[in-house]
């Protein structure tokens, strides 16, 4: 068992709430606080496709909402045999909000990668920029 597990876990048990009927892509997210508590989000569509919500914004909005403001840790689990990372405007909420933690990539099957931001953003638009 990996410290990442639990955090993959509760990935795969946002991923089933999902609202996905038009694209059926699939996908959860899992964010760990330094508290320890674990912040989960699925993607929710919409018929306008703009309006959709990806899953690691869910699960960030959630965690600050719920007043956490450190993280350590983020999982993103979907059922595709390539390993899926966060699209663009994921990364800079990631990158704004946790900043360069472990990304943790998973599929249904068992593969898992696990790179750190900067790897995903290596030029962020951060505060520093202002």
């Amino acid at each position: 068992m990996t410290e990442h597990d639990a955090l993959i876990e509760a990935a795969q048990r946002s991923r089933e709430n999902a609202h996905a009927p038009y694209s059926n892509f699939r996908v959860g997210a899992a964010l760990r606080a330094n508290s320890g508590r674990i912040f989960g989000g699925c993607n929710v569509e919409n018929a306008t496709y703009g309006l959709t919500v990806c899953a690691e914004r869910v699960a960030i909005f959630k965690a600050i909402s719920e007043g956490e403001r450190g993280f350590d840790a983020i999982a993103v689990v979907t059922d595709t045999d390539t390993l899926t990372p966060p699209c663009g405007a994921c990364r800079q909420l990631i990158w704004e909000f946790c900043g360069d933690v472990p990304v943790i990539l998973s599929n249904l099957k068992g593969k898992t990668e696990t790179l750190q931001m900067r790897e995903l953003f290596p030029k962020p638009f951060d505060s520093s920029n202002l």
